[in-house]
């Protein structure tokens, strides 16, 4: 599958020049814009696999969209600057930036950190999906425990009889455990 990219670029020759080496290396380029609030935008609705963002830009700056990109957890982001000062990459760094690239680009320079960049993204979504899951997990398991203890208490079950009851429950109504659970829990919160 081809790699879709938008470009950000106040720079109208720089955003044509960077389109036509990505073309020529394969690269999909699903549009380009002149300022970080258009890249932003553009983002939440094209779910480009990769934003070349430049750092000076009008209305919303580089290092602020890229940081806006990051937090909705959009697209990975490269950031492409003339300027290559520490406290910059720094910034970079902490708005979420997977790569940074200097001006000129050097087509050279480009394919190569693409493809690391986008790996790494994909490496960092997984990560996140399973934190996500985990915490899930975890959350449904206290539920469940609250609830077990709910019914051993009120209707004097055994720990093995209540969860067998909220199993019994889930399966006859087509519901999670969870939403039993929680079912269960409102109704002690009713009944207090």
């Amino acid at each position: 599958m081809t790699t879709r990219i938008l470009i950000a670029d106040d720079e109208p020759l720089i955003r044509m020049n960077l389109r036509e080496i990505l073309q020529e290396q394969g690269y999909l380029v699903v549009g380009d814009v002149s300022d970080g609030q258009s890249a932003f935008n553009l983002t939440r609705q094209l779910r480009p696999d990769l934003v070349i963002l430049d750092v000076k830009m009008p209305l919303v700056d580089g290092l602020t969209a890229a940081r806006m990109i990051h937090d909705e957890r959009f697209a990975p982001v490269l950031l492409l600057t003339a300027y290559s000062s520490r406290e910059l990459v720094m910034q970079a760094r902490e708005a979420g930036v997977l790569g940074y690239l200097t001006k000129p680009v050097r087509e050279t320079d480009l394919m190569p950190l693409i493809e690391v960049t986008t790996a790494r993204w994909k490496e960092q979504m997984n990560r996140y999906r399973e934190l996500h899951q985990l915490r899930d997990r975890i959350e449904t398991r206290k539920l469940i425990e609250r609830a077990k203890g709910y019914l051993m208490d009120r209707q004097g079950l055994s720990e093995g009889e209540a969860f067998r009851k909220i199993q019994q429950l889930a399966m006859n109504s087509r519901k999670t455990m969870r939403e039993v659970a929680q079912a269960i829990l409102l109704t002690q919160q009713l009944t207090a």
